[in-house]
């Protein structure tokens, strides 16, 4: 009976050990991924006996080097709500080409339901011109120069939706010349110079 206990507790010291290591291993995993908070809303379901109140999160998260996703999460507390919009948010990243590492390849446009955006390639200097979730979304997306403008609706998750359906719609000029089966000099024209292909081709 006493190396049944022996043996349970060996066991159970060695999930303790596990369950200990896990936190700091997912925190380094995690320690390049910029999180940014864009809307936290509270609603109320009314129920039998009054109104019980939630919160919904809506959270933005990138690696500031080309990869950028988002997620929501309800929750009856806020920190649980931003758990789960977070976690969501890391399974659904996408990555967008580029150019630099500091600004878009070419302008693009974005929709979903009433919002509608604008995204457009700036020259260095220029900073990130853009505002609310929009500039969330480039932020942590890693956009040094864009300018972007929202006109359609407001409401915080359409545009990160529709900002989201401009930055998917980027595509670089080796993904072009992939798709054409031609040379990445023949994409971007004969004006283009030695430094204009090193860039593409280094993406």
């Amino acid at each position: 009976m006493a190396r049944g206990n022996e043996q349970r507790g060996e066991g159970g010291g060695q999930r303790r050990g596990r369950d200990r290591g896990a936190p700091q291993a997912e925190e380094r995993a995690d320690s390049d991924i910029v999180e940014k908070l864009v809307h936290i809303n509270r609603v109320a379901a009314t129920v039998k006996g009054g109104r019980r109140f939630s919160f919904a999160a809506l959270m933005v998260v990138g690696d500031q080097k080309g990869r950028v996703g988002f997620g929501h999460g309800k929750a009856r507390e806020v920190p649980e709500a931003i758990r789960k919009a977070t976690e969501e948010a890391k399974k659904s990243m996408i990555r967008v080409p580029l150019r630099e590492s500091r600004t878009l390849h070419h302008d693009g446009n974005g929709r979903w339901g009433a919002g509608k955006v604008m995204v457009r390639a700036a020259p260095p200097g220029t900073g990130v011109i853009a505002g609310g979730p929009m500039r969330a979304v480039l932020e942590t997306l890693g956009v040094q120069d864009v300018v972007g403008k929202s006109v359609g609706s407001s409401n915080p998750y359409n545009m990160v939706r529709a900002t989201f359906q401009a930055l998917k719609a980027q595509s670089s000029p080796r993904q072009v010349a992939n798709k054409r089966g031609k040379k990445v000099a023949d994409v971007l024209g004969r004006k283009a110079d030695a430094g204009a292909v090193a860039a593409a081709d280094g993406e």
